[in-house]
């Protein structure tokens, strides 16, 4: 039995707003809270993604996950709303998505989604309805003290998803509860089998929920105005300058990439760098692709801002795991860290997180460049 979870006010007995959105995770979540004498009050946000697209059955997203998550809430006993978000959604998320690929850049809009979108619009769903506490199937833990509170990794480190949580605001933290995070996604799913809910086989995610077609670029075509240059020709250079050939648009390629650079290389190439004001996309070999410094933009601290000297470990890509690194300097939102060893692959526009140690997330940010 999993012990009650706490957050600073809420206790079992008291509502709890779940978010749920028809997988197997948040199915469990609400599941585990009603056995720990929680009221709990099913929520599913519906976005961009239900209306007039394909199917949604490798995504988080469609008709099947609100009615997945209504049958859920029927065989829990909860209530169970859905509320329509498309225009945030839309605004912060996609239009995010699209503007950051034209800039060159490689977005994460799971990140964009979590800190613009998904708690803050919970939260206030939650107190409309008069809940004391927010809840997901983040595989993150939360800990509360008399010192405040703090967003750790998940113990299952195969799900651990605190690399996409950093753009919280940081006083919704105290309000907030994960059942999941002391939990391995098989024990979860194992769990949902006892409890006899229809999605404890439902398949995990895997695309990004508003691009059907699995093809990002298809949606920047649809988004961007006619003959946009991220999605005409350009050339294809080498980091000395050599011009190689032509690319079809620079918004088809990201920092590390070797597919689709064609070959006849003496060694593998990757791509280096992307450069939307000349529209080149540049390549190199392996050892160029190392990076001992970066700057992150668009900083939000969770925990206190570290002092300029202070080691810490941070986090690059999502499944990578976190490296050494020093604070060099923090300036408003941009930060400026030194990696203990080169690094590879540092892609701007992804996220950067930084963590106390390995557990405790202390920020993060946008990864703006890397040297």
């Amino acid at each position: 039995m999993i012990s009650p979870a706490r957050t600073g006010g809420a206790r079992p007995g008291d509502r709890v707003l779940v978010a749920m959105s028809g997988g197997v995770d948040s199915s469990v979540a609400a599941a585990l809270l009603v056995e720990q004498g929680y009221e709990v009050v099913g929520v599913t946000m519906k976005t961009f993604c239900y209306d007039g697209v394909g199917d949604h059955g490798k995504t988080c997203c469609g008709l099947d996950g609100i009615l997945d998550a209504r049958r859920v809430s029927d065989r829990l006993g909860i209530p169970h709303y859905v509320f329509n978000v498309e225009e945030d959604f839309t605004r912060d998320v996609i239009d995010d998505f699209v503007r950051e690929y034209a800039r060159g850049r490689t977005p994460n809009p799971c990140v964009r989604c979590n800190a613009n979108t998904k708690f803050r619009d919970l939260m206030a769903r939650g107190d409309q309805l008069g809940c004391r506490a927010i809840a997901t199937g983040h595989y993150v833990r939360v800990e509360h003290d008399a010192d405040g509170s703090r967003l750790l990794r998940g113990a299952d480190a195969n799900k651990d998803q605190a690399y996409f949580l950093w753009g919280l605001p940081p006083e919704l933290i105290s309000r907030l509860l994960f059942p999941l995070g002391s939990m391995t996604k098989p024990e979860v799913r194992e769990r949902a089998r006892e409890l006899g809910l229809v999605t404890a086989e439902k398949p995990e995610s895997q695309e990004i929920c508003f691009v059907p077609t699995g093809d990002y670029r298809d949606l920047l075509r649809k988004r961007l105005e006619p003959r946009h240059p991220a999605l005409e020709p350009g050339p294809l250079v080498t980091v000395d300058g050599r011009v190689l050939g032509q690319h079809d648009g620079y918004a088809g390629f990201t920092v590390g990439q070797r597919k689709g650079l064609g070959g006849g290389f003496s060694e593998p190439m990757f791509v280096i760098e992307v450069r939307p004001d000349s529209r080149e996309v540049v390549v190199g070999p392996r050892s160029a692709l190392t990076s001992t410094a970066l700057e992150v933009e668009e900083m939000n601290w969770l925990q206190p801002v570290p002092a300029p000297g202070t080691e810490l470990r941070v986090q690059i890509r999502h499944r990578a795991p976190g490296v050494a690194a020093r604070v060099r300097s923090c300036r408003g939102d941009v930060l400026t860290l030194d990696f203990s060893d080169a690094q590879r692959a540092v892609t701007p526009g992804q996220s950067a997180v930084v963590f106390d140690g390995d557990d405790a997330v202390l920020g993060g940010g946008r990864i703006a460049s890397a040297r």
